[in-house]
């Protein structure tokens, strides 16, 4: 009370109302400066080792900091992804690396199953959960409403069960800007080593670099004894092209780029090269045709060719079966044998290399000219120079002309394979085709001579199609779409990268009639009424039904019309 009369007898009523205001205002200011100052002592979080997703062609700068969680890059980081490191014991690499060399000739599911997971991964991890199997249903109920018959080549989504599959997309992380004194370059004044590119990472390297496959590490060695900046710093790199797909990610080795002062207990090297080198990896789906392709060769291609074959390969989780498929493509990049550098005792040294690949796009069996020197013309005229294979163009049919076109029909042993391929055969050769009948193998390069003396070449959605990569300029592709499928992942897998290639691309759909399903389920089944109700159930569920289950027994009749459509453009 005693207050109140001070104040009313020297104040107005006015003013104490503003003096009131003030005191709150005082009082929010002396908290805010108690949190500011004392907030060091407040338990400061641990150092995190952070990789993140940059922007296209962006730089990445690794940092040391002991006082915050937070790594210091110097653009604006986009679509940040942090990884948590996963540590395998040497038996369970070693398990890993026996599936995959047990598994050299997966079906064309299983091969394709990666893709769509890298497809939903892209923008369906959010906050640590996974919505990716929600997109798949919603895509396959979106294409069944609108009466499309969907391609039936989904991809296996794979749930996230422990904390070396997690991973957290779109975290949009906007960090403070780094000085020029704090990045790394060659004389240790810090400039931009790795990029972080949408679907691969690599690192580009130069000076004393040794490489130790018995530790997974690279060894960039510095010239000065004083880098206590740099010191303990690292990069860790999965030398594949499929960033994203941890299901592939978790199968490829992961190898350590360590920066450290020139000392007594750095590797001597055993070998010096004098030619830069490369290091990839034969891990994730390297197992699977398309795959081979889309994540390593065509990376392969756009990291190695500019170096017109002086440059050295060094693979990890190699494996002989592989090696020996891919021997002739290996050959015409580099002219050096190749090292199998996983394990080996001795040190190899060189001047520069490069950690992983430059994967050329976004998309699949693509090369984006912007992104590379290269074009998917100049990827093919590589193939068909490596593998001597001699027509560049198919047949262009005139009038009066006794030349035949050559049909190709690619056949399957398992799942999705054609039922009475005789009668496709004698269909076509009433129509004035050359027919052949073939399987691609190991034996690429037998197989690559096949089908490039075709013009047109037909078969079911799987991986068996990638071989359009040798086709000749101009040639015909059908792509048969099996029953209840996804269909934007047959136009992502090879309808998008024929018309790139200068294919001509036609597809047929086929009906529920011409599906073996409706031998194995009742007429009022969903899975023939309506698949958009399996497609909810999941991937597995999905995958299990329409790919694993289905072959497909076309209606030459209703086929026909198709091949006639093939001809119609070898006259063009």
């Amino acid at each position: 009370m005693m207050y109140d009369t001070v104040l009313a007898r020297s104040f107005s009523k006015h003013e104490q109302k503003r003096l009131g205001y003030w005191a709150l205002i005082a009082c929010l200011f002396i908290v805010l400066s108690f949190f500011t100052i004392f907030k060091p002592y407040l338990g400061p979080l641990q150092v995190l080792n952070l990789r993140l997703s940059m922007g296209e062609d962006e730089k990445l700068h690794l940092y040391n900091d002991t006082t915050s969680s937070w790594l210091i890059a110097k653009e604006e980081t986009i679509d940040s992804t942090l990884i948590v490191n996963d540590k395998r014991s040497p038996q369970e690499e070693a398990e890993i690396m026996r599936l995959i060399v047990n598994d050299t000739d997966r079906t064309h599911e299983e091969a394709e199953s990666s893709v769509a997971e890298s497809i939903m991964n892209s923008s369906s991890i959010v906050n640590g959960t996974s919505n990716s199997q929600e997109i798949f249903r919603e895509s396959v109920t979106q294409n069944v409403k609108t009466n499309d018959t969907i391609s039936s080549s989904p991809q296996k989504v794979k749930e996230i069960t422990s904390k070396d599959d997690f991973m957290v997309n779109n975290t949009n992380i906007s960090l403070p800007e780094a000085t020029d004194a704090d990045a790394l370059t060659k004389n240790n004044k810090m400039e931009p080593l790795c990029t972080i590119m949408g679907r691969s990472d690599f690192c580009e390297i130069k000076g004393d670099i040794r490489i130790d496959g018995s530790s997974y590490t690279v060894f960039i060695v510095s010239s000065e004894t004083d880098i206590p900046a740099a010191e303990n710093t690292s990069w860790r790199v999965r030398p594949y092209a499929r960033k994203g797909d941890q299901a592939a990610m978790g199968a490829v080795r992961e190898w350590t780029l360590k920066l450290v002062a020139g000392g007594s207990d750095i590797p001597q090297c055993s070998q010096n090269h004098s030619v830069p080198g490369i290091l990839f990896s034969a891990g994730g789906y390297a197992g699977n045709h398309f795959h081979a392709f889309t994540d390593i060769i065509v990376p392969l291609f756009s990291t190695a060719r500019p170096y017109n074959g002086e440059v050295q390969f060094l693979i990890t989780n190699g494996w002989s079966a592989w090696i020996t498929k891919f021997k002739t493509i290996l050959k015409a990049l580099s002219r050096y044998e190749l090292i199998n550098i996983d394990n080996r005792k001795d040190i190899h040294c060189f001047g520069s290399m490069t950690a992983g690949l430059k994967r050329p796009s976004y998309k699949e069996l693509v090369i984006d000219p912007s992104k590379s020197p290269y074009s998917i013309k100049d990827f093919r005229q590589f193939l068909r120079s490596s593998y001597s294979l001699k027509k560049t163009r198919a047949l262009t049919i005139r009038d009066g002309t006794r030349k035949r076109p050559r049909l190709l029909i690619i056949s399957r042993k398992r799942s999705r394979a054609f039922t009475n391929v005789g009668e496709i055969v004698k269909m076509a050769e009433r129509l004035g085709f050359r027919v052949v009948v073939a399987e691609p193998g190991m034996d690429v390069s037998g197989f690559s001579q096949i089908i490039n003396s075709c013009d047109v070449v037909m078969g079911v959605h799987g991986a068996g199609l990638t071989n359009i990569v040798f086709l000749p300029e101009k040639a015909v592709l059908i792509q048969v779409i099996p029953f209840g499928g996804a269909e934007w992942l047959s136009r992502t897998f090879f309808e998008e990268p024929a018309k790139d290639m200068n294919i001509r691309y036609l597809d047929y759909k086929i009906k529920v009639e011409e599906s073996t399903l409706i031998q194995q389920y009742p007429a009022d089944h969903a899975v023939l009424k309506d698949p958009s109700v399996i497609g909810k159930q999941g991937w597995l569920a999905f995958q299990s039904i329409y790919l694993q289950k289905q072959n497909v027994t076309i209606d030459v009749n209703r086929f026909r019309p198709t091949l006639v459509k093939a001809l119609e453009l070898l006259h063009q």
